[in-house]
């Protein structure tokens, strides 16, 4: 009897493969959906079946003293008894592993599974949950949420640092929120003693401090277009297009110009940059070398001009920078410089990091006041996140259409103000 529900079992088996091979491949969404369901319920036999071997006496081997076939191996001296001892003896005996083990091309990370892949299509597209999205949904949304398969989530990280130039230089951090980090701000002075005259003891302290919160950043998708995706590539593909457009652009955005107040403090507002770091040019002095030397160059602590670079949008990059040259005649904005892998941007020696114009505003379009550029290393601010990603469903009653959503939780501000020169516009007839 076991004998026969063991080569039951494996037909099982065999045919649960060649389904999920034809899934593969298949591109009929029709067809993909019917392959699931049938997998589904083979694998409820396959269940069954291994439990009726679990629980089931070995079958007695002939005169009792056969020797076991070639390619079988007796008992493991010290393999566990009882039934599930029993089943890892049989299970051996005839040269296979462990059931748990069976299925050695699953991956260790659940989310990252074909199967859980599907059914996560499947959730998106038709609110569908399926057992694979029940086992691992969270715990306060119960069956109206799923985690983003890490395929998913891994594509998303890797284009956000390829496309993000602004997202790609900042700190990433991965630590509670509410967590306060301390920032050193008195360093100890050494002074000169004589034999009779000792120096002081110092107290080296840290009084200020960079707490980050929790704020959501979430990107909603039209069920609609993604209908139209019939594979599981496909649909993959297009989830990380849409959530990447979205989203670059807000954490970006936050980085830059953040109010601090449900979203991350950005560079140009935080307040805690120091106000001589703050400066203003009018449309002579930013086209000229010698304001730039006085008035942001200089401004910059010696400590912190290594790292530093340039952000700001091409228009002000091309139409002033660009071609300037110092009293000498020497050139001062290079675009020539390494032409030999792309043209690399550069100003007195530092990288110039071209950004959109709704990032920062070009010099010509840009009202008074309004940041036109900013001097930095940005590995001085730092975004907080775990980088997780969650998907959610809601009925919109309005329009009737079920909304799909991606939820990031992260925040972000300067670790660091004082490594921070802010450039902007300055109003008619008056310049800082």
């Amino acid at each position: 009897m076991k004998e026969w529900l063991k080569k039951l079992l494996k037909q099982k088996e065999e045919k649960r493969s060649t389904l999920k091979h034809r899934g593969d491949k298949s591109e009929d969404v029709q067809e993909v959906r019917s392959i699931i369901g049938e997998i589904e319920e083979i694998d409820k036999e396959i269940m069954e079946l291994r439990q009726q071997i679990d629980t089931l006496p070995d079958d007695p081997i002939a005169g009792g003293a056969t020797p076991p076939a070639e390619g079988r191996s007796q008992q493991v001296p010290g393999a566990p008894v009882g039934a599930s001892g029993q089943l890892a003896q049989v299970m051996s005996s005839y040269g296979m592993t462990n059931p748990a083990n069976q299925r050695s091309d699953t991956p260790t990370d659940p989310y990252g599974s074909l199967e859980y892949r599907q059914a996560f299509m499947a959730f998106a597209v038709h609110g569908e949950i399926r057992p694979e999205l029940r086992a691992n949904a969270q715990t306060t949304t119960a069956d109206v949420s799923a985690v983003i398969p890490t395929t998913i989530l891994n594509e998303i990280i890797r284009k956000l640092e390829v496309r993000g130039r602004v997202w790609g230089r900042v700190r990433k951090l991965n630590i509670k929120g509410g967590v306060d980090v301390p920032i050193l701000s008195v360093k100890p002075v050494a002074t000169w003693i004589t034999e009779t005259t000792p120096s002081d003891r110092q107290k080296v302290q840290a009084k200020e401090k960079v707490s980050f919160s929790y704020y959501g950043l979430e990107c909603k998708v039209a069920v609609s277009l993604l209908a139209d995706t019939v594979t599981l590539e496909g649909f993959e593909t297009l989830v990380i297009d849409l959530i990447v457009e979205a989203m670059i652009k807000s954490l970006e955005s936050a980085v830059v110009s953040g109010t601090g107040s449900g979203q991350p403090l950005g560079i140009t507002k935080d307040t805690r940059v120091p106000a001589a770091q703050i400066v203003t040019m009018d449309e002579t002095e930013i086209s000229a070398y010698q304001p730039w030397k006085k008035k942001v160059f200089a401004k910059m602590p010696l400590a912190y001009k290594a790292g530093a670079v340039f952000f700001m949008a091409s228009g002000t990059f091309e139409t002033y920078i660009d071609g300037m040259v110092d009293d000498a005649g020497q050139p001062i904005g290079r675009v020539n410089f390494g032409i030999t892998n792309g043209i690399q941007e550069r100003f007195a020696g530092k990288e110039v990091i071209l950004v959109e114009d709704d990032l920062i505003q070009p010099y010509d379009t840009a009202a008074s006041d309004d940041v036109i550029a900013i001097f930095c290393d940005l590995s001085n601010y730092a975004v907080n996140s775990n980088m997780q990603l969650t998907m959610f469903r809601y009925l919109d009653h309005d329009t009737n259409q079920w909304v799909d959503k991606a939820i990031l939780i992260a925040d972000g501000k300067l670790l660091d103000p004082n490594g921070v020169v802010i450039i902007k516009k300055a109003e008619a007839g008056s310049t800082t």
